[in-house]
């Protein structure tokens, strides 16, 4: 969360009928694998420090890897289950292997490469009849190029195995609340949302699939006739498609922001420590360019809200940009999940803290209350493989048996937290 934007909440100009529920909705942004793991994190301290149940939110929203965590709490799945199934790796029917994550993608590679000798000799026809140069008749062979390394069919049958499980549900139309998942429909560049009338017969791992097919990395996904990638490309998070349910509360959460490396802001951290981002060549350069524009959109967006939506309280949260972890790590990195899951929901503690006082009147609106008991509460973590060694999360070294039982121990913890609140 940035307590500088001032796009991170867009006040409310009437009341919510106080005779009924709030209706609550919750947009998720995309951002990669570093993306979810924010999200798990965050989502995580805000369960723990707000009077929301985030499995029983009316309306989701997610785009590319925010799907993925929407369609999960849409199916039940609570921030610390997914922290020990995504992040912790915990041994069990829903147990994530990141290596699904990169799949080669065969078929993609089969069908080009079989498209090549046609092409080829197109490409010699027309340079030999002079219809062509033959730097135009070779720009043919650009459609041998796969469209995307990695394949996503993994995804589709993971999820789809772990919400075929009783109580849960791959099907749109046979979920308690609304889910909507954005995606690109690559032949018109328009923005598509899976779990709309019309679009709701669409298995859900499918749609979170389409999502998610970032461009380059994975292949279009075939869906009725039509394909469809990263709904990202279109806006960063498509909350609108929840405001247009008539939800009176909006919770945003956007893992993706520009680092401010100005001396006043910048942390401590001699690992990440730049005078200027240029001296981190063009890696650093090209992270802080998109980051800018993905921001700049969400930042637009927001405004927007504000204008169309005069009587619903939107609320973003997101990291600091001011966070060095969050900024350095790649996006697509899942090798350091523990750390930056835990890292992600410390901030969010630290945050929502410093928050406090501008955000308990909106939330008040409601009949939402932050904890501030659980804020205060130092001791509190998230991923339990992990210790606290001069200011440094550290991998511990502990046995599945010992792990399930701290989390047991930690659950009931929870649990007489929140029955006392």
């Amino acid at each position: 969360m940035n307590e500088r934007t001032t796009a991170g909440i867009a006040p409310a100009r009437r009341s919510p009928d106080t005779s009924r529920r709030p209706s609550i909705g919750l947009a998720l942004a995309g951002g990669g694998p570093l993306g979810a793991i924010y999200e798990i994190g965050a989502l995580a301290a805000l369960t723990e420090s707000l009077s929301i149940d985030f499995n029983d939110a009316d309306v989701y929203v997610g785009v590319s890897a925010g799907g993925f965590i929407a369609a999960a709490l849409a199916n039940g799945i609570t921030p610390h289950q997914m922290s020990r199934v995504f992040i912790e790796g915990e041994r069990t029917r829903d147990r994530f292997e990141p290596s699904i994550l990169l799949k080669p993608a065969f078929k993609e590679y089969a069908q080009r490469l079989a498209s090549v000798p046609p092409l080829l000799a197109g490409a010699l026809w027309h340079y030999a009849l002079g219809t062509s140069t033959m730097m135009s008749a070779f720009e043919r062979l650009g459609r041998a190029i796969p469209t995307g390394l990695f394949s996503g069919e993994q995804v589709d049958k993971y999820l789809g195995r772990v919400f075929g499980q009783p109580g849960r549900s791959n099907d749109f139309r046979l979920l308690r609340h609304k889910l909507f998942l954005v995606t690109t429909d690559l032949d018109t560049g328009e923005s598509v949302a899976f779990g709309a009338p019309g679009l709701d017969d669409v298995p859900i791992s499918r749609a979170v699939q389409a999502s998610a097919a970032l461009p380059g990395l994975f292949p279009p996904v075939e869906i009725k006739g039509r394909y469809f990638v990263d709904g990202a490309l279109r806006k960063t998070l498509h909350a609108s498609v929840a405001l247009d349910q008539g939800v009176d509360l909006m919770l945003c959460l956007n893992p993706l922001v520009p680092y401010d490396s100005s001396p006043h802001h910048r942390t401590r951290d001699r690992e990440h420590h730049l005078d200027k981002l240029v001296e981190g060549g063009l890696p650093v350069v090209l992270a802080q360019t998109f980051r800018s524009i993905i921001h700049s959109r969400l930042g637009a967006g927001m405004e927007r809200y504000k204008t169309a939506y005069p009587g619903i309280d939107i609320v973003l949260f997101e990291p600091n940009r001011a966070d060095a972890d969050m900024f350095f790590t790649n996006l697509f990195s899942y090798s350091s999940r523990r750390r930056l899951c835990e890292h992600a929901y410390q901030k969010t503690r630290e945050e929502l803290w410093k928050r406090r006082h501008e955000l308990a009147p909106v939330f008040g609106r409601h009949g939402i209350e932050i904890r501030t008991e659980v804020l205060r509460d130092e001791s509190m973590t998230l991923v339990k493989s992990l210790r606290k060694s001069r200011g440094v999360w550290r991998e511990t070294a502990s046995t599945a048996a010992t792990r399930a039982l701290t989390h047991t121990l930690d659950d009931l913890e929870r649990w007489l937290r929140y029955s006392a609140a």
